[in-house]
């Protein structure tokens, strides 16, 4: 056992090494309350490609979840509902699956009666708002700027809170 040890501790060592340089100009920048959200480009659970590009120009809620994750779950009825509420004030909801595959997201989708976009994340996003639990709800204004994150699960009110703050100042729904 013992020779094994120091060969372990070197392997170790040239792994966090070689993590340590992540800092490249691909990584994405990290997401904060006031800053602009980091640029990403992931595909759907239906195949198609979503960017933070493409949405531009609108309200934009975001949900990380995992179909593991009972308050994901708890929560997804009430964004769904949301959803559809806020859709004639320019709100898109953006459902991130964090730790799952196409197929897992679909059936996450389908089990709600989703009709937005679920993307199925490769890690990107993950990295750039530093998920360490989930959900997370992350609330941007129409100029892209994040506006809030919230971790944890919200109730419906906490969400229409969040939501109104990020419309257009036309009255509320």
């Amino acid at each position: 056992m013992k020779p094994i040890a120091p060969l372990l501790l070197s392997a170790a060592f040239v792994l966090l090494a070689g993590c340590s340089h992540s800092a490249s100009s691909n990584a994405p920048a990290h997401a904060s309350v006031g800053a602009m959200e980091p640029s990403w480009s992931e595909r759907t659970d239906k195949g198609s490609m979503l960017s933070s590009s493409s949405l531009l120009g609108k309200p934009v809620y975001v949900n990380f979840f995992a179909s593991w994750c009972p308050p994901c779950n708890d929560e997804a009825p009430d964004i769904e509902a949301l959803s559809k509420r806020y859709a004639s004030r320019g709100l898109q909801v953006v459902g991130v699956d964090v730790m799952e595959n196409a197929d897992k997201a679909a059936l996450f989708g389908r089990e709600h009666n989703l009709t937005y976009p679920l993307v199925v994340d490769d890690g990107t996003l993950r990295d750039a708002y530093q998920l360490n639990g989930l959900p997370v709800h992350v609330f941007i204004d129409a100029d892209g700027t994040v506006h809030a994150i919230r971790i944890g699960e919200l109730t419906k009110a906490e969400m229409v809170r969040n939501i109104r703050a990020i419309l257009p100042s036309k009255g509320h729904a």
